[in-house]
């Protein structure tokens, strides 16, 4: 894929204008060091955001690519942490209430009535590396958080930091069928995207989706990362499908807690507590709690945006045939022979 050319900045005393003359302000925020690494990579226009840079060959927004180097620098990992990582759109919020819900649960049974699901987002409940601790030029201090520490993460497993790759910790990744992952993230960023951003079409953002520009992607190096890391490294990296859980979730429940190391036993089983997670972090009930009707995400996202439908196959409804025949292709020629298929 070529990217563009390097963008052209012009100066005006403090600020820094783009070339079409609109003033960026998350690289007004960005450090002088990111800002010069910024100058060598390949851009993209972007969607949510103004444009794209290649780092890692994923593209990102400027301030993404700040978190994250802060993150790979600083962040220091412990044995017993356990990481939920995806691309957005995923499946992440299931996944993080699922993973919540079973390592916690002799703290908090999932069938009393005041459980931390219930009564916050499970994003501030598991909060991500790149946005809640990394970002804005934080360099956070994470050691006195109660073990096992609970963390969410977009970035792809060959970015993750060395201290992670290193270590004896958990890492559970989830992704989804490429068609319904395109509709729920174009749904997303068009209910998110900034009032002086223009919303993309359909036809758009599928152009861009199947050519690799989007936040986090190209979604096949993504996928096939974390997938191969799980093939070299079972014990340490867990890969799931959407299409799993939603299958069998009471299966993929008990195979997650044997992964982190915390089966459930015999009278847990025998007593529901499984099917009392799945009630706990199911959609309808999650989707109808307050504080996800109501809530925002960093003050920023509304709660209620990471709730749509929640389906399999939803993507019938969205796509006309040339576009079913073009992202046929492009998993065929991405994917094909990996082993990996939806």
């Amino acid at each position: 894929m070529a990217a563009s050319s390097t963008p052209r900045f012009t100066k005006s005393h403090s600020n820094v204008v783009l070339e079409n003359g609109a003033e960026d302000e998350e690289y007004e925020k960005l450090s002088h060091e990111s800002k010069e690494l910024l100058l060598s990579l390949p851009r993209e226009k972007g969607w949510g955001h103004p444009y794209f840079y290649s780092y890692q060959d994923i593209w990102y927004s400027p301030g993404l690519i700040q978190a994250i180097i802060s993150f790979q620098n600083h962040f220091q990992s412990k044995e017993s942490d356990i990481i939920i990582t995806s691309l957005p759109k995923s499946g992440t919020t299931w996944l993080k209430a699922l993973t919540f819900a079973i390592v916690n649960r002799n703290r908090f049974s999932p069938s009393q009535q005041n459980h931390p699901l219930l009564t916050s987002n499970v994003h501030d409940l598991v909060p991500f590396f790149e946005v809640n601790y990394y970002g804005n030029n934080q360099i956070p201090n994470l050691s006195n958080l109660p073990e096992p520490r609970l963390f969410g993460t977009h970035v792809p497993f060959n970015s993750l930091p060395d201290s992670i790759m290193k270590s004896k910790c958990k890492i559970i990744y989830i992704c989804r069928n490429p068609f319904d992952h395109f509709v729920s993230f174009w749904i997303f960023i068009n209910k998110v995207i900034p009032s002086s951003m223009p919303k993309l079409s359909r036809e758009e953002a599928f152009e861009r989706y199947s050519n690799g520009v989007t936040e986090f992607g190209p979604f096949w190096i993504h996928m096939l990362r974390y997938w191969r890391g799980s093939k070299v490294m079972p014990n340490k990296v867990m890969f799931l499908t959407y299409e799993d859980l939603k299958g069998d979730i009471n299966f993929f429940l008990k195979r997650m807690a044997e992964f982190l190391g915390i089966p459930f036993n015999s009278d847990e089983e025998s007593n529901g507590v499984i099917e009392s997670i799945i009630e706990l972090c199911s959609f309808e009930k999650m989707k109808e709690l307050e504080v996800n009707k109501n809530g925002k995400f960093l003050q920023k996202y509304e709660n209620k945006h990471f709730f749509r439908k929640g389906e399999v196959g939803d993507w019938v409804n969205h796509f006309s045939p040339w576009m079913e025949e073009k992202l046929s292709k492009v998993i065929e020629d991405k994917l094909g022979g990996s082993g990996l298929s939806f």
